[in-house]
């Protein structure tokens, strides 16, 4: 797919991002749509990407490439994993094409060894991942850590332009169940800097996680509270997550390149900055978009 004007997608679990891209990789058309896989039925991810998707974009008969999680039991079509290390070359040998006519393609997600050498997944990031590096040429020869907060947050090791491993961490989503299923849910509250930075404090070294989260409900009952609870919520997982997850990947201290949303990064960036860690923002959608066209350039286009 060398050099073609094309439809580049992410289709996560909650929501549907999608570009038409130039030749030269410029952005012509940006659409972010309110269906991710989670919201669709069985078989409905082809129909909806061929009726919904391709029309708004103008885009009927451009080639398309795909990734995240339309490449998982409850997408478009299984996608098998590959197993890091991969890289680049790597990740586009696994490329599956699920339609011809027009010509779509998706990109394969990731297995690694975890935490106690249990297994470990990711589709989506590892794109985002490629987009970096290929962006950052040859410093990536080196190793490098990187975190990529989320829902489900990837912590990464790269090394000498390939993917090593990672390990994943349910800090988005623990939160979303906590607050609003859970005895620690209440009233919604407005982010609050010192809320957040007393739970990141209240986190510790991250162990005794469940014991550290109920202080946000003792701390409340007591009248010891926080202006906001959620925001020391959040703060007490991401400050446990930070502390004890690069642990696990080998790492004491590393400058870690967050890459992602720039909101949620910046939360991830006040806790590394509290630990003597210089941590670099990149763009999540600037990573998507390089990652996708460096994989659509490897795409044989028959």
């Amino acid at each position: 797919m060398t050099a073609l004007h094309f439809l580049a997608c992410d289709w996560g679990t909650t929501h549907l991002r999608a570009w038409v891209l130039d030749r030269d990789g410029n952005v012509q058309v940006r659409r972010k749509f309110p269906f991710g896989v989670s919201t669709i039925g069985p078989g409905e991810a082809e129909k909806m990407f061929q009726d919904q998707v391709r029309p708004a974009m103008d885009a009927e008969d451009l080639p398309a490439l795909l990734c995240g999680m339309i490449g998982s039991t409850l997408g478009w079509t299984v996608v098998p994993y590959l197993t890091c290390p991969a890289t680049l070359s790597d990740i586009a040998a696994g490329i599956i094409r699920v339609s011809r006519a027009p010509p779509a393609w998706i990109v394969p997600g990731l297995l690694a060894e975890g935490i106690d050498k249990a297994p470990d997944v990711m589709r989506g990031e590892e794109t985002q991942i490629v987009g970096w590096i290929v962006t950052e040429g040859s410093s990536v020869h080196a190793e490098h850590l990187i975190c990529h907060p989320g829902t489900h947050s990837k912590w990464v090791v790269v090394a000498g332009g390939s993917i090593v491993r990672f390990v994943t961490a349910m800090t988005g989503e623990l939160f979303e169940l906590l607050r609003k299923h859970s005895v620690l849910r209440g009233a919604p509250t407005p982010y609050d800097d010192t809320s957040f930075d007393e739970g990141v404090l209240a986190a510790g070294n991250g162990n005794a996680l469940a014991a550290r989260l109920f202080t946000t409900r003792a701390r409340t009952v007591t009248g010891s509270g926080v202006r906001s609870p959620e925001s020391y919520l959040s703060g007490v997982l991401i400050g446990a997550e930070v502390a004890s997850t690069p642990s696990a990947l080998g790492f004491t201290q590393a400058n870690v390149t967050l890459i992602g949303d720039r909101k949620l990064c910046h939360l991830y960036e006040r806790v590394l900055s509290r630990v003597g860690d210089k941590p670099r923002f990149v763009d999540g959608e600037d990573a998507a978009l390089a990652g996708l066209t460096a994989l659509a350039n490897r795409v044989p286009i028959q």
